[in-house]
Parts: structure tokens; sequence; C-alpha cells
């Protein structure tokens, strides 16, 4: 895979959610890997938080269980353009002597009336990073119940940690497809139904375990 230089934005909610653009050889073949195999695919929604009946996985390293055993259909390749994304945040964020690990890789396509509760996410560890890529968005979420002028349809809410009268407390991010957020597993955040009974909304997430340290992260310079 060719390598970019690495675009991002970034909003401060306490803890940093980067925002990165997915390389069009990873989107498509993400998207090809879902639409081909879905029928194959391990079904993820008994051990996710999500209300979404379209949950499957694509790779887990996790503990086997009665829920699910390690598995990967994504290739090399994408796997690490994944640990290049999270690797970039860490050293961003000034955090030193960290080791990273892949724990889980799944879809989430969300039809009308689906929806993501108020979540945090975790591995095999407590501390890592998770994320949101954008694979699929509908022009029309469908008439909002109320307030038209501020739309919430299918709408992702990231809760910052942040408090006081000037500070961003949340981000509502105008998504589109392409876009990859990456912020700590434990930023809460959510995921609202939409009304469009003919759309689709096409989410990745992956989850990066990250063991650190966090004193000398904390005082790096």
């Amino acid at each position: 895979m060719k390598e970019e230089k690495m675009n991002f934005d970034f909003v401060f909610l306490g803890q940093s959610v980067l925002k990165y653009q997915v390389p069009l050889e990873v989107f498509v073949g993400l998207n090809e890997l879902y639409e081909t195999q879905k029928k194959h695919l391990p079904n993820a929604n008994k051990q996710l938080a999500g209300k979404i009946p379209d949950e499957v996985s694509l790779f887990y390293a996790g503990p086997t269980n009665k829920k699910m055993h390690t598995h990967s259909y994504v290739s090399e390749d994408i796997l690490k353009w994944f640990y290049s994304i999270f690797d970039h945040y860490l050293k961003w964020n000034k955090t030193i002597e960290y080791n990273m690990k892949i724990d889980s890789i799944w879809v989430n396509e969300m039809k009308a009336g689906d929806y993501n509760p108020v979540h945090i996410h975790q591995g095999k560890l407590y501390t890592g990073l998770s994320s949101v890529m954008i694979l699929k968005l509908p022009k029309d979420m469908g008439p909002e119940l109320a307030r038209p002028d501020q739309p919430m349809n299918g709408q992702l809410q990231i809760m910052g940690s942040a408090s006081g009268q000037f500070v961003t407390a949340d981000y509502s991010p105008k998504m589109k497809i392409g876009d990859f957020y990456v912020f700590p597993y434990d930023v809460r955040h959510v995921v609202y139904p939409f009304t469009n009974k003919k759309a689709k909304r096409r989410t990745l997430v992956c989850n990066m375990d990250v063991e650190y340290n966090p004193v000398k992260s904390r005082t790096a310079g």
C-alpha cells in the first residue's frame, strides 16, 4: 500500500478526538469485504452495545468464548494501515513507551429505528483507542420528529470529559464518507436513530488495545 501524508483534524473534549481521511484502497477494500462476505461473517451483536441487528465481525483477537472465536478477514495491508493511524494518534498525544494490538474490528449497518446507546469501549485491556469509520451514509436520513433546524437523525455524538462555560463539551461532526474518527476507549459516544425506512448507514469500528507508561506520558514535553 502506498504511504501517504498523514492529514488529520482534531477537537479537544478533555481528551483528543482525531479525524483522518481513509485512503481509497482501504475504503473500497473494506466495503467490498463487507458486501461480498456479509453472509459468511460472524454475527457480533450479541456482545456489542448497539441495538442493531446487522453487526458483523471482520477481526477478533480477544478471548475465545461462546459468543466469538479468534478470526481475521482483513488483509495485512489494511491491518498495517490501522496500526499506522493509531500509532500517529499516540505519538501526536505524546504517549511514550507503548505497545499496540488490534483487539477487534466490526461493521454496523443501521436501518431506520436502529441506534447505539451511550457507551464506551474496551478490548482485552481497559486502556486503548477506539474509532468510527464512515463507509456509507444516506443522503436523506428522513424527517426530524422535532427541531428540523437542529438535525440529529443518524448522528454520531461524542461526549467529552471537559466542563466549563467556554469548553467544547460534545462533538457532533458533520460526517462524510471516508471519515475516520479515533478516540480513547473511555470516551462516551452515541449514535441516534433515523427515520428513512429506505436508508442504510454503514460504519466500521476498530478497537486497539494500548499498554503504555501513564506516568512518563503525562510528563512528556
